[in-house]
């Protein structure tokens, strides 16, 4: 066409439009081979079935913004799903690295977790607060790095504008307050005490082929009634000390695996180091092994 003058400038504008739409996509794409690729090392070596809920912030946002994630509904589907179609004859591992989240969905896993009728363990890398330890309470053992831990079980209530109080200490101050406390603090009250009775049940039941019902019912009382804060970090000794069956242990492809789950890109890292061991390089200086 006459006069036709096409701009490169325009050209190279879509090359570059192109790549910022799919780039976050192929990214994706590459991280989730190379996990498949880690689960697949890690069943033909132990030969269990590798599942993992793992709650992190991911890089590959388009606009870098970080998503909070929590055990929740869909996790539950998922989940299950994935015990469902695993043979009963196969061991499963579950991979737990989470803040916590939905009472009733982390429930749910654990107890398909819990009648699946081959051998269950749960790895725990880093931590598995809440809802994450009342998962891991339903499996034969529990793997932790040595420095990981797990977290208390009391339950949190919506007292309302979003705020979350423990079921303990609303139940502690009605009784400090009586009859002076309102009808709708008195509510609440209640509600606190079915959740903390209908929690403790629940860990009975999990733990009733790991330890006498007695014992059962301390350990139980320990993780929901208020001894420690909802954010408590419980480790490796103390969870021995309650009668859990704790590996201070986990297959290094554990680590290699977390690798693939990075956290939200940040101007500048808050954590910088060296990584070792460190052998000598072929052209001088030194290179990572």
């Amino acid at each position: 066409m006459d006069g036709f003058f096409f701009d490169p400038m325009i050209l190279l504008f879509f090359i570059l439009l192109v790549v910022l739409i799919f780039t976050p996509s192929m990214q994706y794409r590459a991280l989730r081979a190379a996990r498949l690729r880690v689960l697949r090392e890690l069943e033909e070596k132990y030969g269990f079935r590798a599942i993992t809920l793992i709650h992190r912030q991911e890089k590959v946002g388009f606009f870098g913004i970080p998503v909070y994630r929590f055990i929740d509904i869909d996790d539950s589907e998922a989940i299950l799903r994935a015990i469902r179609t695993t043979p009963s004859d196969k061991p499963i591992a579950l991979i737990l690295h989470t803040p916590g989240g939905l009472v009733l969905a982390a429930a749910q896993i654990a107890m398909a977790l819990k009648r699946h009728p081959s051998k269950k363990v749960v790895i725990i890398p880093h931590y598995a607060m809440s809802g994450g330890t009342l998962i891991a309470l339903a499996a034969d053992e529990m793997w932790m790095s040595p420095d990981a831990v797990l977290g208390p079980l009391d339950p949190q209530l919506n007292v309302g504008g979003n705020v979350m109080a423990p079921a303990p200490s609303l139940i502690k101050v009605a009784k400090m307050k009586g009859n002076q406390a309102s009808d709708q603090f008195l509510v609440l009250a209640d509600v606190a005490e079915k959740a903390l009775k209908e929690i403790q049940d629940f860990i009975v039941e999990l733990l009733r082929d790991k330890m006498p019902k007695d014992r059962a019912l301390e350990v139980a009382k320990l993780l929901t009634e208020g001894k420690w804060t909802h954010d408590y970090p419980i480790t490796v000794d103390e969870a021995v000390k309650l009668g859990l069956p704790v590996k201070a242990e986990i297959p290094e492809e554990i680590y290699e695996l977390m690798e693939l789950y990075p956290q939200a890109p940040i101007n500048r890292p808050g954590v910088e180091y060296i990584p070792y061991p460190m052998v000598p390089h072929k052209y001088g200086g030194e290179r990572r092994a």
